[in-house]
């Protein structure tokens, strides 16, 4: 069982293939991070809703997990530096076949001009 105050939660899912907020309005991503305490799928700050960094700021959940193909690295918010974690709750990545920046149909022609 995990602590209250512990920081990652190793057995809990992520929240679904995609950003949770931009899912709901129809937003697009760059790449995508995992709440390594809750689950949430947030975007990273390249991304114009910038959301994973947002709930960690809003939850006070700082680690995050990169939701990247063939990546496992963790992100600490606070610390602003690389995080030494377990092994999360699969699935480790988004959905192989959809394309980075994602989600298919919702990026524009000019993404580039729209990332941070």
């Amino acid at each position: 069982m995990t602590a209250p105050n512990d920081p990652i939660d190793p057995a809990v899912p992520p929240s679904g293939p995609g950003c949770v907020e931009c899912d709901a309005d129809g937003g697009w991503w760059v790449h995508l991070r995992r709440c390594a305490r809750c689950g949430h799928v947030g975007c990273c700050d390249s991304s114009p809703g910038q959301h994973a960094s947002a709930h960690a700021r809003e939850s006070g959940h700082p680690i995050v997990q990169t939701y990247e193909l063939g990546e496992s690295w963790f992100w600490d918010y606070v610390s602003e530096d690389y995080y030494d974690g377990p092994r999360l709750a699969d699935p480790q990545n988004h959905p192989v076949e959809q394309p980075v920046p994602g989600p298919a149909g919702r990026v524009p022609a000019d993404w580039r001009n729209h990332v941070h």
